[in-house]
């Protein structure tokens, strides 16, 4: 099944940027809503969400820089993939698409990207959802050091994570999905995992996804930790849903977000990491509500 036929009626946009070109999805018409998808997936991540958003709202999905189908520029010590870069992209599809202002709701690195984007230009966020993050990797408690641990490991001094990576790059992606799943297994990802699969297996795009990592631990963490002595804040409406199943500590998570969020709302999900495709209908419901 191509990835088209995942997401019938949604057009398909290659942007011009400074990384190169951005591809990205749309249907709908209305408020525009913005999907970025995390680790390991694409924008097919929303496959179950967005075409019931769109019949509400006009709704882009977007792959990250090195992700999917979009460029993966050169890069070293995650200079090019930066979530404040990465924030750049953003600005520039959805300006293409007509929307200068827009609703974000973003996963694991696309949530990242989302908070970047919120703090350095709120004008452009009416509302901003995040999915399963803390502000700072170090606040997701002790039911998550898998997660960390492999970031960690993948923003190591390159090329050792790329090598040992390209040994066996789909088995690398497959333990990292399933690993972040309630049941411990492939079945969420179904009819999108080869997609996963062939927009990851390939020596640019593990090199982007280390250095999207290397970013996470340098540039991004440092721009963060700036923030937060600073006192600066998310004035825009926040909506925060984590995994009650993958973060141990999830009732402090909120906690966490309070230090950052003028306006915070958010629950805890009975499933894994990956809530859009693990369980799509809370999900929706949630972002509907939050949305409205």
């Amino acid at each position: 099944m191509s990835s088209s036929d995942l997401l019938p009626g949604f057009a398909s946009h290659w942007i011009d940027t400074e990384a190169g070109k951005i591809f990205a999805r749309s249907a709908g018409s209305g408020e525009s809503v913005l999907l970025l998808h995390g680790f390991g997936e694409t924008h097919l991540a929303w496959r179950k969400i967005a075409p019931q958003l769109a019949k509400r709202f006009h709704v882009v999905l977007m792959d990250l820089r090195g992700y999917g189908w979009s460029a993966a520029p050169a890069s070293e010590n995650g200079a090019a993939y930066t979530k404040r870069a990465m924030a750049g992209d953003v600005v520039k599809v959805m300006e293409e698409l007509g929307a200068i202002q827009f609703a974000l709701v973003g996963h694991d690195r696309g949530a990242r990207v989302g908070l970047r984007l919120a703090l350095d230009h709120p004008g452009r966020v009416k509302k901003l959802a995040l999915l399963d993050i803390a502000p700072l990797e170090e606040g997701l408690g002790d039911g998550d050091l898998q997660r960390v641990g492999r970031a960690k490991f993948m923003s190591l001094e390159a090329p050792r994570p790329e090598n040992l990576i390209a040994l066996d790059a789909k088995a690398f992606l497959f333990d990292a999905l399933k690993s972040g799943t309630k049941s411990g297994k492939l079945d969420p990802f179904a009819e999108a995992l080869e997609a996963y699969a062939q927009a990851f297996d390939e020596p640019t795009r593990i090199h982007a996804a280390c250095e999207d990592f290397r970013a996470g631990e340098g540039p991004d963490k440092e721009a963060l930790l700036a923030d937060k002595a600073a006192g600066k804040k998310l004035i825009v409406p926040t909506l925060v849903l984590w995994s009650a199943d993958y973060a141990a500590e999830q009732p402090q998570l909120l906690d966490v977000w309070r230090d950052w969020a003028q306006d915070l709302s958010g629950e805890a999900v009975d499933y894994g990491h990956y809530l859009a495709e693990e369980t799509p209908e809370a999900v929706l419901t949630a972002l509907e509500a939050f949305l409205s």
